[in-house]
């Protein structure tokens, strides 16, 4: 059943030959062309489109769109300033005015067995001021967004929400996760499964979860961690009626990763087929929230049909989370050789395996019992396809594959080694977050080894690639989310040296998130793991603050490791 907070999903057009497309609604369109005149009109100093896109109309579109067609315009074409902050003050409500404050009812200052093994009282002192961010970042969606959806981009949710934080003013999708699991160790259950009701009502709606809360985003989804974010809840609170709630929608999500476009079958050295998942956006048209930077990065191409499919590659590349990285790049040095749709990525196999056995586990919950075996049936296909396509022995990682074009592959494509990624990036440990995986002690032995040969392992934490592009998702930012999966399933191995090396990432990673709170004020989106306490940078926009998965990073760390009383925790 759709949900009713949430207007009905744009249609779909398939075109055989470049792959689906999701319409866009004429509000968001009209957006781009705002944000169009505000760079022409600003300059791209402190530019950022996203702000455009973001914001929520007075009156009705043609009313706005009428109006803004008669603004006085000089020869090129261009709006005074003037003019165009009168017509914005006018016409719009500010970005962020649709989704308001909101006090979590479960929140206070300090939880009832919050964090026991931290031991040292300095660092207890700004655990609970991390603790305390979930109040800052804490939102509902207003009510004049349920009464006049056509309005805003934002769309409408029936729930409150923890955002990210800055100009993430919506709810993300994978980013939800480390929240969670921030919130489970604040003891906030109702604010955490208040998130999963809010993912599952999009899911409901789109037949996918969404990239982010915003009309922009119905063309992607994002990592698919949904299945996990109920399985952590349901661990601490027995919750029996949401993983109910939760099962019809994973079984549809799980549907999306493996069918059509998403689903590419690789036959192995042995004669075998393998399923396996890309990401593949349903969009061929420059980002709205990026539109004005997508068009500057797509100029160079004269040919309309490699341009729509460069388009496509950004958003396939947004979907992965990893925007950008040289991991997405056929040339590390040229960033239109990007090709996502054309990559079998290591970590969104594993999150589909996680998926296939958190429904196994759920089903048994719930008690629909004929669903387990064919999901552990699909999780052990899927563990043998991730070994069998992505795992290199000789580096003691799993690559990611390249397909020789990012068209949908109807017949199987033949397995060559030539065709692993050889670099090294974050993602290339993540099989390790998984039971399956970490529960084979020599493997475990074997990853070991390829995490210290890898020059991933830095003074601040694991860099997300050995490359430095300039880029977000490359060296030398380092991201809560890679350091989460990576040191949990070290630690989930049981083997005593992967315990001691998961320690000593933690402390590093707890350590630059507490000197670079105590410099700025602030929990960063990302670091850089090169030098203690440095926030990162790169990438199309400004360093961000909030930051919901960081701080969600360092209370499940120490939660896990607590922190001992004579550990400085200064660098």
């Amino acid at each position: 059943m759709s949900s009713p907070f949430l207007s009905k999903p744009p249609p779909l057009l398939y075109s055989s030959k470049h792959g689906p497309i999701v319409n866009t609604t004429p509000l968001v369109t009209f957006l781009e062309k705002v944000q169009e005149t505000a760079l022409h009109t600003l300059g791209e100093k402190d530019f950022d489109p996203k702000l455009y896109v973001d914001l929520s109309l007075k009156q009705s579109l043609p009313v706005t769109e009428e109006a803004f067609d008669k603004l006085p315009r000089s020869q090129n074409g261009t709006v005074s300033l003037q003019v165009f902050e009168e017509f914005i003050a006018k016409y719009f409500e500010d970005a962020g005015d649709d989704i308001v404050y909101h006090e979590p009812q479960d929140f206070v200052p300090e939880p009832e067995g919050f964090l026991p093994k931290v031991k040292n009282p300095v660092v207890r002192a700004w655990a609970l001021e991390v603790h305390s961010l979930w109040k800052n970042l804490s939102r509902k969606v207003s009510d004049k967004v349920l009464e006049h959806p056509e309005l805003h981009s934002l769309l409408p949710l029936p729930e409150p929400v923890i955002i990210p934080g800055s100009r993430f003013r919506e709810v993300y999708y994978w980013d939800s996760y480390w929240v969670i699991r921030g919130l489970l160790a604040s003891k906030m259950y109702k604010s955490a499964k208040a998130i999963v009701s809010n993912l599952i009502s999009l899911a409901d709606t789109f037949g996918y979860v969404l990239n982010g809360a915003r009309a922009y985003y119905t063309n992607r989804s994002q990592p698919p961690l949904l299945s996990a974010m109920v399985y952590e809840i349901f661990k601490r609170t027995g919750d029996v009626e949401l993983a109910k709630k939760a099962l019809p929608v994973l079984l549809k999500e799980h549907k999306f990763w493996n069918s059509g476009v998403h689903r590419v079958t690789v036959e192995d050295d042995h004669g075998e087929n393998h399923n396996l998942s890309r990401y593949y956006a349903m969009w061929n048209e420059p980002r709205p929230e990026s539109s004005t930077i997508d068009k500057q990065s797509a100029s160079n191409f004269l040919n309309a049909i490699e341009k729509k499919q460069f388009y496509r590659e950004l958003a396939s590349g947004a979907e992965s989370g990893w925007d950008f990285s040289t991991r997405w790049m056929r040339n590390s040095s040229d960033f239109t050789t990007l090709a996502a749709t054309s990559v079998l990525p290591v970590d969104l196999n594993v999150y589909i395996l996680r998926m296939e056995l958190d429904i196994a586990f759920l089903a048994e919950v719930t008690g629909e019992v004929s669903l387990k075996a064919g999901f552990l049936e699909a999780a052990q296909a899927r563990k043998k396809a991730i070994n069998s396509v992505f795992w290199n022995a000789k580096q003691g990682q799993w690559l990611d594959y390249w397909l020789p074009s990012g068209n949908v592959c109807e017949e199987p494509h033949t397995w060559n080694e030539s065709n692993q990624n050889q670099n090294a990036f974050a993602s290339n440990f993540i099989p390790l977050w998984i039971d399956l995986f970490n529960s084979d002690a020599t493997l475990v032995e074997d990853v070991i080894k390829g995490l210290n040969s890898s020059g991933l392992l830095c003074p601040a934490g694991i860099a997300t690639s050995a490359t430095n592009s300039g880029q977000q998702w490359d060296f030398p930012n380092g991201w809560a989310p890679l350091q989460h999966m990576i040191v949990e399933g070290l630690v989930r191995s049981g083997s005593e040296e992967a315990r001691s090396l998961a320690e000593d990432i933690a402390i590093k990673w707890v350590r630059t998130n507490y000197v670079g709170y105590k410099k700025t004020g602030a929990m960063h989106e990302k670091y850089d793991v090169q030098k203690c306490g440095e926030y990162g940078g790169g990438g199309e926009y400004e360093p961000q603050t909030g930051f919901g998965w960081s701080n969600g990073v360092v209370l499940a760390f120490l939660e896990e490791f607590g922190w001992r009383e004579d550990l400085n925790i200064d660098c």
